[in-house]
């Protein structure tokens, strides 16, 4: 069973790979960054307490996210393997996200972290603010969001190198060749 962790900062191409990723390696998706923005168009209670912090470049607690993923876990027992876009971002979800690998005996494969230099994030991310229309695609909350990155996530990196599993892949080209050189890394694992 293939279980894979997309890292990288705001903007690295974390969805669109994760697409391509899914497809090739037949992987059921999770990407809590999807999931809260459906509850927050559903206007659930969740969604709601969550979309005052997103919209201003915020992140959902680390129990509100934890919740989303054991429910999504759990009724997804059936999967070949597990893809993780935009969880874990705190080193306090990395080792939720370990006790809930046990609790359903399941194995991380790797994590693959896209690195970006931040002026192209920042490229990329108004351009998409253009043609997507979210609300947090703006520089203030561009901003906001690497500051959020650096002091919170930044650090899941050094988790992962600790346990051997984080494997770096340069996220600059196109979307193909960026897909290739996943490949290459997946394939290893």
């Amino acid at each position: 069973m293939l279980n894979i962790i997309i890292f990288g900062p705001p903007g690295a191409g974390k969805g669109t790979q994760s697409e391509f990723i899914k497809e090739k390696y037949n992987l059921t998706y999770i990407s809590t960054g999807q999931i809260l923005r459906e509850e927050m168009a559903a206007e659930t209670e969740i969604g709601l307490k969550v979309k005052e912090i997103i919209s201003k470049g915020g992140l959902a607690s680390d129990e509100i996210v934890a919740a989303i993923i054991d429910k999504f876990i759990a009724s997804h027992a059936d999967a070949n393997g597990f893809l993780f876009d935009g969880y874990p971002r705190t080193v306090k979800q990395a080792e939720i996200l370990e006790d809930l690998f046990k609790k359903y005996n399941i194995c991380l494969s790797g994590v693959l972290s896209l690195e970006v230099p931040e002026d192209i994030l920042v490229e990329r991310m108004l351009e998409r603010g253009k043609t997507s229309g979210r609300a947090d695609d703006n520089i203030e909350s561009i901003r906001y969001r690497f500051v959020e990155y650096d002091n919170k996530t930044k650090p899941v990196l050094d988790f992962y190198q600790q346990k051997n599993a984080l494997h770096a892949i340069n996220g600059v080209g196109t979307i193909e060749e960026i897909f290739g050189k996943i490949c290459n890394v997946i394939d290893k694992i």
